[in-house]
């Protein structure tokens, strides 16, 4: 029959520490639970304690007998010292009493038997530990992928946002684009015909005729009653309709923006820019004029500028 030791290392055991183990108890189940116990103590804490409980013992007195210990908070015997001591370790149990019943040592089957349940036992334990590890695994996975979901309906819902944002941005740009248009036009419009006036009004004086009466201006209603214009200086914004050698420019810039910025504002989109006229009044703005504002050139709320 193999011994305590040879078992162990059998069983899987580290050589060093099941011959302290083997050491320090009086049994095999002894040995493997103070392995259990000890499996993540150094080894050579081990060792200093195994150097310790290895001093001599005090002397047996005349006559004395050793044959049994039992715990008196358990009721289990052991057959040394030793192993009511580690006992008293593992369990916190203090109160022992000598006992005169001597603890026979087991059979060769009694031996096999006591082995096969601790090799059953350290198979459900290691089972258990396995079960637990893979339930652990599936949980920690459950986790990632629902951090990874709830990361990506985040990015799907700050990108609706943001493509929200830029379909009524285009849109407002779209409607600015058609108020300016129709602005710019009404004053083209005005601008005719207020030179046919004058024409006429030149041609009435040059046959000696009286002047026409001036033609009033069209008022635009709403269910509200006529609309009336906001004062220039509440314009923070103004709207311009560019002129380019390569195609009519719409685009809005606030009333303090500089010549110069929409020159540069061009020049980025390819053109160039050496002056700015207007048709009505007529009036040029060369390059040495680009440092006044739109507010100051009179271009607000809207203005159509010649670009050269």
């Amino acid at each position: 029959m193999p011994s305590d030791l040879e078992q162990l290392i059998d069983m899987g055991f580290d050589k060093e520490r099941a011959t302290l183990a083997s050491k320090a108890t009086g049994s095999l189940q002894d040995a493997i639970d103070w392995l259990e116990k000890n499996q993540d103590t150094p080894i050579d804490e081990l060792h200093t304690k195994q150097a310790a409980a290895d001093e001599e013992p005090p002397a047996l007195k005349e006559g004395e007998v050793a044959r049994s210990l039992t715990c008196d908070d358990c009721g289990k015997r052991f057959r040394s010292t030793d192993q009511a001591s580690y006992h008293s370790t593992k369990s916190g149990h203090e109160n022992f009493s000598e006992s005169t019943e001597e603890i026979k040592p087991l059979t060769e089957e009694e031996k096999k038997q006591k082995l096969e349940e601790l090799r059953l036992k350290l198979e459900a334990k290691r089972a258990a530990q396995a079960e637990q590890e893979k339930i652990d695994r599936k949980k920690n996975e459950q986790i990632r992928m629902k951090a990874t979901k709830e990361s990506q309906d985040i990015k799907e819902q700050l990108a609706k946002k943001e493509q929200l944002k830029e379909m009524q941005a285009k849109k407002r740009e779209k409607e600015q684009d058609a108020a300016a248009k129709r602005r710019v036009l009404e004053k083209l419009e005005a601008d005719k015909q207020e030179r046919k006036r004058k024409a006429e009004i030149e041609k009435a004086a040059r046959e000696g005729r009286a002047a026409p009466p001036p033609v009033a201006e069209p008022v635009h209603a709403t269910s509200s009653g006529p609309t009336t214009s906001k004062p220039a200086s509440e314009y923070k914004e103004t709207r311009l309709a560019l002129q380019t050698a390569s195609g009519r420019v719409m685009k809005s810039f606030p009333v303090e923006t500089t010549l110069f910025e929409v020159a540069h504002a061009l020049e980025e989109g390819g053109a160039t820019v050496n002056s700015f006229s207007t048709t009505f009044p007529k009036k040029t703005f060369e390059r040495t004029d680009f440092g006044m504002t739109l507010k100051e050139c009179g271009m607000i709320p809207s203005a159509a500028l010649i670009v050269k």
